[in-house]
């Protein structure tokens, strides 16, 4: 059924219009259909409608098509339905991930007392490495937050959590979900390339140790918004000096410090109390597919809960659904082997590679471009721009970013993302997937035309 297209990334229909489409997949009734007719429906009403991510213009998001070796694992997977829960539930699938996880700690290079599970996603990564970072603060104040949780505390609402103005906001839900609230994550500022300033992120802890206790810092290797790479090494440094957990999310980034050139960029990630990855983006693993790695492999038994029917005490059998909550958890390590297999480490760097060295490629090339502002000096697979135009003041450049970049997505030849550094609005492009210098100055090309189009056409304010 899936079909690589060139022409369109997707339909560039409305809402309304994919609405009307869709609307009789879900016309259930009362007698069943074939799987004939079911394909037909599936192939005109929502197909067309569905993002391409192999189509060479898509350079919008972290997504991607399954890679062939992950495919294998994937309808294995499917067809077999494990629910790798512990050893008694799926042998097989408990013992792979197991072994794929150490597998994993070793060729990431992380310490040896490492250990890992498999998540839904990266937010979920992030929810849980916050939650163990808790349960180690209470430690240290010598209780059990499992037992006791915020009332532990003599002072819960000193408690706060720093991470860069950059961070992803999964972390927002993630102080939410486990009651912090918003007002104890506090943002640090960034330098020109927006990374976390270590100068400023030092002389802002002197300020908030008189009234807050920092638990827990998160760097981040590859931010959303521009791929910037935090100083790990350096924001690990300051978490000994204060007594923090330092938590890496590396959901998108960490996938490129297997490549040797640029493994430096990630120095100190094998300190980091905790690491989240999410093997669904460059790897090409079908969504969900994410990790939570630990240093210390005890660091899971605050995630421990026991039952009379299954995680029962004593057994010493491998059981992953006790690093992290869900208990019907799918057999996500089998696509990743499948693929890393199929693939070997070699292709691998080659594959990591070749989005690294287009994005650097074309951010020289257009350094000498009148017509292009460049944002961001690309550390992974993301440059952020603006288009110059004589016809646009400054204080109409964010709307007109805006209507450029949804001119571009509504024809669906190619796909860019829009969004904001700080009160700046620009525009976004992701490479990742093998791609080629020339693939993405077509994309630039493009989004130039359609930005002369919009400066034509005027820009009501």
């Amino acid at each position: 059924m899936l079909k690589k297209d060139n022409t369109l990334i997707f339909s560039g229909a409305s809402p309304a219009k994919v609405m009307k489409d869709l609307q009789p997949l879900v016309d259930f009734q009362d007698e069943g259909i074939s799987t004939e007719e079911l394909n037909q429906m599936l192939e005109e009403k929502l197909l067309p409608h569905l993002m391409k991510y192999n189509h060479p213009g898509f350079l919008s998001m972290f997504n991607d098509f399954p890679e062939k070796g992950a495919k294998m694992g994937a309808k294995l997977s499917l067809e077999y339905n494990q629910g790798v829960t512990d050893w008694y539930v799926s042998p097989g699938g408990a013992m792979l991930e197991e072994l794929c996880i150490k597998a994993l700690c070793s060729l990431f290079k992380l310490d040896a007392g490492s250990d890992g599970t498999f998540m839904y996603s990266g937010t979920y990564a992030n929810q849980e490495a916050l939650y163990l970072a808790l349960h180690w603060k209470a430690e240290q104040e010598g209780f059990d937050f499992s037992q006791e949780g915020f009332r532990g505390f003599k002072n819960p609402e000193r408690l706060v959590v720093l991470t860069s103005v950059d961070a992803h906001f999964s972390l927002k839900h993630a102080v939410r979900i486990l009651g912090l609230g918003d007002k104890n994550l506090l943002t640090l500022e960034v330098d020109k390339n927006r990374r976390i300033d270590i100068s400023l992120m030092q002389e802002a802890i002197e300020k908030l140790q008189e009234n807050h206790d920092i638990f827990c810092v998160v760097a981040t290797t590859g931010t959303t918004s521009t791929g910037s790479i935090d100083n790990v090494q350096q924001i690990f440094e300051v978490c000994q000096r204060i007594d923090a957990w330092l938590h890496v999310d590396g959901a998108y980034g960490l996938a490129y410090s297997l490549v040797p050139e640029y493994r430096e960029r990630f120095s100190g990630i094998e300190f980091a109390d905790s690491v989240s990855w999410d093997p669904h983006k460059q790897f090409g693993i079908p969504i969900p597919n994410s990790i939570l790695f630990v240093r210390r492999k005890e660091d899971f038994n605050r995630m421990a809960l026991r039952s009379d029917y299954i995680y029962r005490e004593g057994e010493s059998v491998p059981s992953p659904g006790l690093k992290s909550p869900p208990s019907t958890r799918p057999f996500s390590a089998l696509p990743l082997v499948t693929s890393i297999r199929h693939q070997g480490i070699t292709k691998i760097h080659e594959r990591l590679r070749s989005p690294l060295q287009a994005i650097e490629s074309i951010y020289n090339t257009l350094k000498t471009d009148s017509e292009i502002e460049l944002c961001n000096e690309p550390e992974t697979g993301i440059i952020c721009f603006r288009i110059k135009n004589e016809q646009i003041s400054e204080n109409q450049m964010n709307r007109f970013l805006k209507l450029v970049y949804e001119d571009v997505i509504s024809e669906g030849k190619h796909s860019i993302s829009f969004t904001k550094l700080g009160n700046k609005a620009v525009l976004r492009l992701v490479a990742i997937t093998p791609t080629t210098a020339e693939i993405l100055m077509k994309t630039i090309s493009y989004v130039k035309k359609k930005a002369s189009i919009v400066a034509n056409r005027g820009v009501q304010s």
